[in-house]
């Protein structure tokens, strides 16, 4: 009997396509349903009633929420192609970058990318976290060594949408010039050959962007 495999997302959002990535690396089949966030479904608020938004998974007949819960559960379930290193250290010190993307780096670069209050404070705390970044890749092309891991998975949007901001409103954060392996562990994130296919167009974001920018550029 097939398993039942659901990935519940919107097209534009990292946190679905980080799901994505890691069934894709695994080679997992798996069923996308696209989420409309201003009208959401019956289902999306079955399957994550707490949080009520994408990513929700199911497996089974089972839910999980949250993005990062849903790739460790993905790396338990599908051993093929591990995500996260085997010995306890290694996982531990995944999981804990993988929080300081999540709880410090993505809030601060999102809120510099845009129009605010002390924008210039708000910009050098973003850089600040970038430059944290690089110190920690070293000399590695990716955070786990060679392959793509938990780390570079759940810091896709640095990797892909952080760009693709600057292109619509300008903004200069992640330069080549300030942080060289970083922009080159980007390049080499999106142009995974598993990775890429799971990335929304560029095109198609960058536009979705210069839109929001607009529009918060007038309201100020």
């Amino acid at each position: 009997m097939a398993e039942e495999v659901k990935v519940f997302g919107v097209w534009g959002s990292p946190f679905s396509r980080r799901v994505e990535i890691a069934l894709k690396l695994k080679g997992v089949d798996y069923e996308y349903v696209e989420e409309d966030l201003s009208n959401k479904s019956s289902l999306l608020l079955k399957y994550n009633p707490v949080h009520k938004k994408v990513p929700a998974f199911v497996h089974n007949g089972k839910a999980i929420a949250e993005s990062q819960v849903i790739l460790e559960y993905i790396d338990e379930t599908w051993k093929n192609s591990p995500i996260l290193p085997k010995d306890p250290y290694g996982r531990a010190q995944a999981r804990f970058w993988a929080s300081f993307i999540d709880e410090k780096c993505l809030p601060a670069l999102w809120k510099a990318s845009w129009p605010c209050e002390d924008h210039e404070k708000v910009k050098d705390e973003a850089r600040e976290h970038l430059k944290t970044l690089e110190n920690e890749l070293k000399d590695k092309k990716f955070f786990g060594g060679e392959t793509v891991g938990l780390v570079d998975i759940v810091a896709n949007f640095i990797a892909y949408w952080l760009p693709r901001i600057q292109k619509a409103t300008g903004a200069e954060l992640l330069t080549e010039e300030k942080y060289p392996k970083l922009y080159q562990w980007g390049h080499e994130f999106e142009n995974h050959g598993v990775v890429k296919e799971k990335l929304p167009p560029s095109d198609k974001l960058i536009a979705f962007f210069k839109d929001r920018f607009e529009s918060v550029s007038t309201s100020k």
